[in-house]
């Protein structure tokens, strides 16, 4: 059945969206090097709410995408926060990490409160593009993203599966093996990887061209949210590269993506990455970067190395605080990707 005629009400609340784009158009002038009276006194930050059904949404997808819009719904009031951005996020993440590789059928199963996966046992270089009017997990995921358009909310913002990126689908396919492929049989891995990405970039783009241009977020959409026409790739397991590496197999592949969108995008990166800065600084749709964890303590090193179009996405932790980041970075190309108590002040 459809959402109530309230939530509905709610959802298309003028006021709000004018607020939510108010936080997209100072988002916006952060990625342009725009200062504005607002910009030149404070340092940007976001961390809004993802809804999660009742339902289940590996067989009720409609349901799951109803039950969520309204529990955005009764929790609108966050969006009034003036001290930072707050979006209202549906994001249907089945599957978690291993998405993709169940589409490349590998099996996927929940074990210990997560999800793991098999290794593919068919040799490397063989990898095929799946079928994917087949395909049961895309088949679920269209439904979704149906009830969404359907239930007719501009408010909410939607939130992509974890498409993940070229080189971590690789690796949960075929764990160590496919790094030895790239150096003993590199067209084998080349094959392989430009199969995932073919597939990673036809997926990012039904999506662009089915989701309203500005509810259109991928994955983690209410952490790392950015304004809308970017998009984003998940950069974890490039440090398990070398520089020149990931130069020659990868960063081709991974600024392709970014290119399916028409600012480019973000990668996430959450270990020691430092030995793909030059790189990362020459990919020419390469927007962003969000660091957390490991990756923070290389703060400063991004914030010197990347170009000065390239903004820095920072989940305070203890290798850099909210005060680290603004004394290394003046408050600038940085948006702090956090709960605050207080709005966060440029030196």
């Amino acid at each position: 059945m459809p959402i109530s005629s309230k939530a509905r009400e709610i959802l298309n609340r003028k006021d709000l969206i004018e607020k939510r784009d108010l936080w997209f158009e100072r988002m916006e002038n952060v990625f342009d090097a725009k200062e504005t009276e607002w910009s030149k006194k404070y340092v940007y930050a976001v961390n809004g709410v993802s809804a999660w059904g009742r339902h289940d949404p590996y067989t009720e997808p409609e349901l799951w995408a109803e039950d969520c819009l309204e529990n955005l719904a009764e929790c609108y009031e966050i969006m009034e926060n003036e001290n930072y951005f707050r979006p209202l996020c549906v994001e249907y993440n089945i599957y978690g990490v291993h998405y993709i590789d169940k589409i490349l059928g590998s099996k996927v199963y929940f074990k210990d409160g997560q999800w793991y996966n098999d290794y593919l046992t068919s040799p490397i270089g063989e990898l095929k593009y799946p079928d994917l009017d087949k395909s049961e997990v895309w088949s679920l995921t269209k439904r979704a993203i149906k009830a969404f358009l359907d239930a007719d909310v501009k408010l909410p913002l939607f939130g992509l599966p974890t498409f993940a990126s070229v080189l971590n689908i690789a690796v949960n396919l075929y764990g160590a093996e496919i790094l030895a492929e790239m150096l003993t049989e590199p067209e084998n891995a080349k094959s392989d990887l430009k199969v995932i990405n073919d597939l990673l970039c036809d997926l990012h783009s039904y999506c662009r061209e089915t989701i309203p241009y500005r509810q259109l977020q991928p994955v983690i959409s209410w952490n790392r949210t950015q304004p809308p026409g970017y998009g984003q790739l998940c950069g974890c397991t490039t440090q398990l590269l070398s520089g020149s590496m990931y130069e020659e197999f990868i960063a081709p592949l991974d600024d392709k993506l970014l290119a399916v969108y028409p600012k480019g995008g973000m990668i996430h990166l959450c270990g020691s990455h430092t030995q793909h800065i030059e790189v990362f600084r020459n990919m020419e749709h390469l927007r962003a970067i969000q660091v957390n964890d490991r990756a923070c303590a290389d703060l400063k090193a991004y914030f010197e190395g990347l170009r000065d179009d390239q903004i820095i996405y920072l989940n305070p932790c203890k290798e850099a605080s909210i005060d680290d980041a603004v004394k290394i970075t003046g408050g600038k190309r940085l948006i702090i990707a956090a709960d605050i108590s207080d709005p966060v002040l440029k030196p």
